[in-house]
Order: structure tokens, then sequence, then C-alpha cells
């Protein structure tokens, strides 16, 4: 059975597999797990959305099951389809086995966290989808049940907890939003991205990872096409380890970007910028951070 005794203790698990949350998005997964609704959260990509759900399902030992939607998914690629060819290998064959049974249906996403007893699903990048879909999905989150035809009702036995994520490309319906707990996800401040990096990445020195997070943290002010999100923090700081880098520098940086920002616009307005003078900045803010003892 899913579930935590206190936010406290799904707090820690969660910190167990160096997923950190802050005081809000603890307690909205808490009151999703136990009054059973699905969780939406929404935020800028890289915030950690998708983490979340692999984050959960880790700590309490259950599946994973991901459905990623795209523009155009439909029941079939979400919830399930027939082995057509098996099928008609078995009916040259004349076997006895029925077509449209269990050996031949193909469980997708959807069908499989119903068979699950204890699943964590992902239904990611929903904005992606089409309102048609959209109105699918809210049939199946109020009963966790669906109908197929040749076989009948299949329902889950225990609810899956379910995340769905939307980076906001669409506004979803107000229908959807209704069946859900809904949590917005900021980019982390520096106190909460320094202490992400140093639990992801442990052999790191303490000065790079707090150099990088201050610089980060700076670019995500400007007007940037896309701001960099967490994973891109953590791909800077193991790109300058792995270079054997153990302090933020300008050429460093200025060659490794494209680890940190992802559009050509971007990459060009801070290479022309005064790369020497924002990493002379981001080394000071670094060092008064340490100064304040803000980590253990």
């Amino acid at each position: 059975m899913h579930g935590f005794n206190s936010i406290g203790q799904l707090n820690d698990a969660l910190t167990n597999q160096r997923y950190l949350m802050d005081e809000g998005l603890a307690t909205v997964v808490y009151l999703a797990i136990r009054l059973g609704k699905p969780l939406l959260l929404e935020g800028e990509p890289g915030v950690g959305k998708t983490e979340l759900a692999k984050a959960l399902a880790s700590a309490q030992g259950v599946p994973l099951i991901r459905l990623q939607c795209y523009e155009g998914i439909d029941v079939h690629q979400a919830l399930y389809d027939w082995d057509y060819p098996r099928q008609l290998l078995q009916l040259r064959a004349g076997g006895n086995t029925p077509l449209y049974s269990e050996e031949f249906l193909l469980r997708r996403p959807l069908l499989e966290a119903l068979a699950q007893p204890n699943a964590v699903l992902l239904i990611d990048e929903l904005d992606r989808a089409d309102d048609e879909f959209e109105a699918f999905l809210l049939e199946f989150l109020s009963d966790f049940q669906v109908t197929i035809p040749e076989v009948g009702v299949v329902r889950a036995q225990q609810p899956p907890i379910v995340i769905i994520t939307s980076n906001r490309t669409r506004d979803l319906h107000e229908a959807l939003k209704r069946r859900c707990l809904y949590h917005w996800i900021d980019h982390p401040d520096l106190q909460r991205e320094v202490a992400i990096a140093r639990a992801r990445l442990p052999h790191v020195g303490q000065s790079l990872v707090d150099q990088i997070c201050s610089f980060v943290q700076d670019l995500r002010w400007l007007d940037l096409y896309r701001s960099p999100g967490v994973g891109e923090t953590l791909d800077w700081v193991q790109a300058f380890h792995e270079l054997g880098h153990h302090q933020l520098d300008a050429r460093t940086a200025s060659s490794t970007l494209g680890t940190l920002l992802k559009e050509r616009d971007d990459l060009e307005r801070i290479r022309a910028g005064d790369l020497d003078g924002a990493v002379a900045r981001s080394m000071q803010r670094a060092q008064e951070f340490r100064q304040q003892n803000y980590y253990r």
C-alpha cells in the first residue's frame, strides 16, 4: 500500500534518493498520496518534475510506469493494443486460443498501471498531447478503470500514485486541473541548488559547485530563450570536473557553455558579453555564500 506516515518521513525518503524538496512541494506530494489524487506539476523544463516521479518510485521500491506524451498520441498508444501478427499466426494455425484474449493483449503504460498492485504512473509533458487525449484521460483518472470491448472492464485494485507534468506549452483544461492537486515548481534558489549539486556530485569539490551554481543563478535573471535547468547545472559542474578544473574561469566557461545553454542566440549573447566580469561576480557570490555557512 502506498503511503508515508508524515511529511517528514516522505522528505527523508526522497532525500535518500538525492531529491531535495522544499516544504511546499513535500506537503502537496504527501497530500496527493494520502488523498489518492493525481498531482499536476507545472514549471519550466529542468526544474525536477520528472525526477520527482522517479525518486518517489525508487523510495518506495515500486515500478515507475512512464507515459511520454506527444502530439498525436492516441488511446491505443497509451492504453492497449492487440498483437495482430501473433493473432494472424494463431488464425492460420487453427489454434483454440481466442484471438481477443489476455494472451494477445499488449499493455501500454496506462493499462499496465492498472494491472500493477503498486506503482507510480508518470504522465509526462501532457501539454504536448491534444485535447482529445486529454479528454480521454479525464475518464481514466476519475475511476482508474477502462473498458476493453473484447475483454471487459479492467480496474485497478490499488490505484497508482499519478504524477502529471506540464511545461505550459499550452493550457490544460480546467476539468483536468479540478481532478488533481497542483504545484508550480520554480528553479531552486542558490542554497537549494548547491545542496542538490553536492548530493548528486559528491566527488566534485565544494568550491567549484558553489561558483557554478552562483553563475547559473545569475544567468536565470537574464531574458534567455531557455533558462538552464538543474540538470544542465549538474552537467556543467561535471564538465568542469572531467576537464580537471577546480575553479570557474571564463575561458573554460566559454568553451563549455553548450553544456549549459541549448540555444544559439543564448550562447552568442553570453559569449559576447562580459564573461570575465560575470565569472568574477559569481566567484565573489560563492565566497559570500560559504562565509554565511548555509551548507552543512
